[in-house]
């Protein structure tokens, strides 16, 4: 079963969510209306709380995780991700906040306490250590992940696009019968 209740918290699906049946979305979890978790990703919100945002797309082989309240941390991390957002394939984010339109490209990591503000680019590969923050309007790549330059008007457009490519995508496979 992909949707799993863990101790007292089980995930809450907005309206016309999709979660692939490979995926996996465990405890204290909210994904956004429209919003789209695709195959062999892992959402785990087991030790504090996950929150997805509407139109956002969590894309194959994604591990999603918070960072539990403890004698190094006593607050811990939660997991919160904004609206149009796009998460490509087999990104790990982990305790960190993720505001509204932006793209974090493939295989990328970002890690406890990280903030990434909103409208930004993080180029596939990158890594944003703990506790960095991503200042809205900028692409950054690198490991770690650095300011390359400003966005354009075409790249700010893209960010909606994307969400709306992935809402018609994740309704399409609602329509065949795929997903929750």
């Amino acid at each position: 079963m992909s949707i799993r209740t863990y101790q007292q918290f089980t995930p809450q699906l907005g309206e016309r969510a999709f979660v692939d049946s490979s995926a996996v979305v465990l405890g204290d979890v909210e994904i956004g209306d429209d919003s789209s978790v695709w195959p062999l990703t892992v959402i785990r919100a087991d030790m504090h709380s996950i929150r997805i945002g509407q139109r956002t797309s969590i894309q194959d082989g994604c591990v999603l995780h918070i960072t539990h309240a403890g004698p190094f941390n006593p607050a811990g991390y939660p997991l919160n991700i904004g609206d149009d957002v796009t998460i490509a394939h087999k990104v790990t984010l982990h305790g960190c906040s993720i505001g509204s339109r932006v793209l974090v490209g493939m295989g990328s990591i970002v890690m406890d306490g990280a903030v990434i503000e909103d409208e930004v680019v993080l180029g596939a590969g990158s890594l944003v250590p703990p506790g960095k923050r991503l200042e809205s309007g900028f692409l950054y790549v690198g490991s770690p992940a650095r300011q390359v330059r400003p966005l354009s008007d075409k790249e700010r457009s893209y960010f909606c696009y994307s969400s709306k490519n992935y809402v018609n995508l994740k309704d399409q496979h609602l329509m065949e019968g795929y997903g929750h």
